[in-house]
């Protein structure tokens, strides 16, 4: 019989890529592999392994047809589902390097990533994504474009000399002869050019090897290790690293089964359905869940809001015991052996049930940092969050939080294959096999982040606990420095207001100036409400710059900043009800603060509230 064990076993004895899948034929063939919604027919359909590798084998031919040099690039636009893992897997069984591109980017953004990597071919879903990348830029590297849910107009050959357009079903139809060659693969080959969403300048494309990803997931599984029954759910972009290799590579190695959420509209439908034991997920997930849950809890009676904080502080109690860490006493820790279990079923179930309802095995939580509010509350509730730490040029996780050594507070131990340690002012430096080769075409770049001796810079303020536990207090580049001389990361105060439902989105300001403000998106509905409670007219634009509004946003945010200390507490806030997005600027595609862009384009009204203090 199968164990853990054996699974993992396995694993390590993977070498490159595509035998993530291929190391499962003829032991595991019918085993499911992935799962999607088919919207024609309404309904979930599942590949098996033996059904994926036949799969992925007509794919192959495709490529195979074009007769591409080993090393060539191909680039894919998709959302997460069955194609684009296709399109993974015969890419580098072909010898091919993956571009994958980010669904949300723009279609300027898309078509310099083509150029750069001097993509050959490019896969997407949507004709219209392919019209908008065409018409942003000349791609004269590009020689197929194939679409994978739609038609291509008869006219589509106008304006796309020298491209050739056609549909899946063509292209997988004409190469069905085509016979495969044998392709030798290394280790220490390409296996992806994966684009920084940087928040400022044009994105590199970080050299990532077969090597440096297995090696990831190996290190991964050194501190927390799926069991052959788990099931992951997976929602975050596949061009993002941290999906690739944990819920793809890692999964898929494992034997585990993998579904794709319809859209994130449904991703509450989807969890219920799916019942996920592991989910690769960033903190606004569950900050929005909290909220949520702390919005609903606010219109309840007092008993209610007694029971909950209970529940939440007795499941804390149990998890720190397990782990190791200080335990917070009171006078009903006596009853926790009588009460634990009914308050968890009483309450921890009604949360479970967001996400399918089963006791998860491990919700990992990375990409920014997680609130203490929020992970307390969680893991109080039975749903265990690990937060971890990485970056792209990393493979891309550095740190994790370790099964019974989990300390929330922390983004866990460095992989067992990973070494740590900390530089000038305290930057968290990194070297291992999971460390990128470089920048693509960007030697400046590549030298500019590595150490004389060969350390990676992460460009994060960090400290290393006894315990081994990383402790990461910013970015080194992020962290405002007041007139006073205060040092504030802004991402804890950020995070720690946006568990009210009304901050949609903050951003805290006050480099160089006297004290801490921030700017901050105001959610539509929770600020309806507000005004209605003040008495104004939620659609007069003066009414955000009311007196009684700016006092009352200010309260709830002291309320909301109580723990840090006094010089970071902000003072101020500019209200706005305009989102930031990926498509005004504001955002990069994993959904980070474009601050530079943001702080220009308020800059009027910071400059103002300041001159009003010192007057």
């Amino acid at each position: 019989m199968e164990t853990t064990q054996t699974r993992y076993e396995d694993f390590l004895k993977i070498r490159v890529l595509p035998e993530v899948l291929t190391h499962h034929l003829g032991r595991h063939d019918d085993l499911p592999a992935l799962t999607q919604y088919v919207t024609a027919e309404k309904t979930w359909k599942t590949l098996t392994y033996r059904e994926l590798y036949e799969r992925v084998q007509r794919w192959r031919r495709s490529f195979t047809k074009f007769n591409l040099d080993k090393g060539s690039r191909v680039a894919m636009l998709l959302p997460n589902c069955i194609d684009a893992i296709c399109f993974d897997q015969a890419a580098l069984a072909c010898g091919l390097v993956p571009v994958p591109l980010h669904a949300v980017d723009t279609p300027g953004s898309s078509a310099f990533i083509l150029n750069d990597s001097e993509a050959r071919i490019l896969v997407t879903a949507k004709y219209l994504k392919w019209k908008g990348i065409r018409q942003a830029d000349t791609l004269p590297n590009l020689k197929a474009v194939i679409i994978t849910d739609d038609t291509v107009p008869e006219d589509d050959q106008v304006n796309n000399t020298g491209i050739n357009v056609c549909t899946l079903a063509d292209w997988l139809d004409a190469a069905d002869n085509i016979a495969l060659p044998e392709v030798k693969l290394e280790p220490t080959d390409l296996a992806a050019l994966v684009y920084t969403s940087g928040t400022t300048g044009r994105p590199k494309g970080v050299m990532l090897t077969h090597e440096n990803i297995l090696e990831n997931a190996k290190g991964v599984m050194g501190n927390i290790r799926p069991d052959p029954d788990d099931k992951w759910f997976s929602f975050l972009p596949l061009s993002h690293t941290f999906e690739r290799t944990t819920t793809y590579y890692l999964a898929m190695g494992m034997g585990n089964e993998v579904f794709f959420n319809r859209n994130i509209l449904q991703i509450v439908d989807d969890l219920q359905h799916v019942r996920p034991t592991i989910l690769m997920s960033v903190p606004r997930i569950y900050e929005r869940i909290y909220a949520r849950l702390h919005d609903q809890l606010a219109k309840k009676g007092m008993v209610t809001r007694y029971v909950f904080n209970w529940a939440v502080e007795v499941g804390w109690r149990r998890f720190c015991k397990e782990n190791g860490l200080p335990v917070e006493h009171s006078w009903r820790e006596c009853l926790d052996g009588l009460m634990g279990d009914w308050l968890d079923a009483k309450v921890g179930s009604t949360l479970r049930k967001v996400f399918g309802g089963v006791k998860p095995h491990a919700f990992i939580s990375g990409g920014a940092a997680l609130n203490q509010s929020v992970a307390k509350t969680f893991i109080g509730l039975g749903i265990p969050i690990y937060q971890g730490y990485g970056m792209t040029e990393t493979s891309p996780i550095l740190a994790v939080n370790k099964e019974h050594h989990n300390d929330p507070s922390t983004v866990g131990m460095a992989l067992p294959n990973m070494q740590l340690r900390l530089g000038d002012n305290d930057e968290l430096q990194v070297k291992g096999p999971c460390v990128m080769q470089g920048y693509w075409n960007r030697p400046e770049a590549t030298a500019d982040v590595f150490t004389e001796d060969g350390w990676l810079k992460t460009g994060d303020q960090a400290d290393i606990l006894p315990s081994g536990h990383v402790r990461i207090k910013g970015r080194i580049k992020e962290i405002i420095v007041t007139s006073s001389g205060e040092k504030i990361p802004p991402a804890d105060l950020e995070m720690a207001i946006e568990t009210d439902p009304l901050f949609a989105q903050v951003m805290a300001v006050g480099e160089g100036l006297p004290y801490v403000s921030i700017v901050a998106v105001l959610e539509t509905e929770h600020w309806k409400a507000l005004a209605k409670e003040l008495n104004l007219d939620a659609n007069d634009p003066k009414s955000l710059n009311a007196k009684v509004v700016q006092q009352t946003l200010v309260r709830r945010v002291k309320k909301l900043t109580k723990g840090f200390p006094q010089y970071g507490v902000p003072r101020a806030v500019i209200p706005t009800l305009n989102a930031w997005t990926i498509e005004n600027g504001m955002l990069t595609p994993t959904l980070k603060l474009k601050r530079h862009i943001i702080k220009a384009r308020f800059q009027d009204d910071i400059t103002k509230l300041y001159e009003t203090h010192a007057g």
